[in-house]
C-alpha cells in the first residue's frame, strides 16, 4: 500500500498517535512523556503524515545533517501497521537522502520493538546498543534492491 507522504503542521495527531503507539514501550522503560521537549523538536523537524485514502495512517519526522538522514519518528496507527506503508515511508527517506547526495540512514528503535524486524528487512542494521535502544543505520548506495 503506498501512502501519500505529505508536510504536517498537525502537532495534536502526531503527539497523540506517538504517546499511542509508545505507552508500553515508555511504561516498561519506567520513561516519563515531556511535551516541552516533544513541542522544541517538532519545531526543528521535517514533520510528515502519511494518508492512505482520507485517512491520516501515520507521522514520520525526520531531520538531517552532512553525514545522515535521521528518522525520529516513524508511527503507523495501529489499523494500518503491517500493510506496507512503514515500509514505503523508508523508501521515502532514502530517496530524499539519495536526492540530497546523503548516503546513510539512522534511527533508534527500542530493543523489544517488533519493528525491528522491518527495518532489518529494508537494510537497517544494529550499529551499538545501549540502554535498551538500538541505533541503527542503512547506508542507501543502492536503492533499487529494497525488498
Amino acid at each position: 500500500m503506498t501512502p501519500l507522504i505529505r508536510p504536517t503542521n498537525d502537532k495534536a495527531f502526531a503527539e497523540n498517535l506517538i504517546r499511542q503507539n509508545m505507552a508500553a514501550y515508555h511504561k516498561q522503560f519506567d520513561m516519563r512523556w515531556e511535551t516541552a521537549l516533544f513541542d522544541k523538536q517538532w519545531d526543528e523537524l521535517d514533520n510528515y503524515e502519511l494518508v492512505v485514502g482520507d485517512c491520516r495512517a501515520g507521522v514520520l519526522l525526520l531531520n538531517h545533517d552532512e553525514h545522515a538522514y535521521y528518522i525520529r519518528e516513524l508511527q503507523i496507527d495501529p489499523q494500518w501497521q503491517r500493510q506496507g506503508i512503514g515500509a514505503e515511508a523508508i523508501r521515502y527517506v532514502m530517496e530524499r537522502a539519495q536526492q540530497a547526495g546523503i548516503n546513510l540512514i539512522r534511527l533508534r528503535v527500542f530493543c523489544i520493538n517488533p519493528a525491528i524486524a522491518l527495518y532489518e528487512r529494508m537494510g537497517f542494521r544494529v550499529r551499538k546498543t545501549e540502554g535498551g535502544t538500538h541505533y541503527m543505520e542503512r547506508s542507501i548506495n543502492d536503492i533499487s534492491n529494497l525488498v
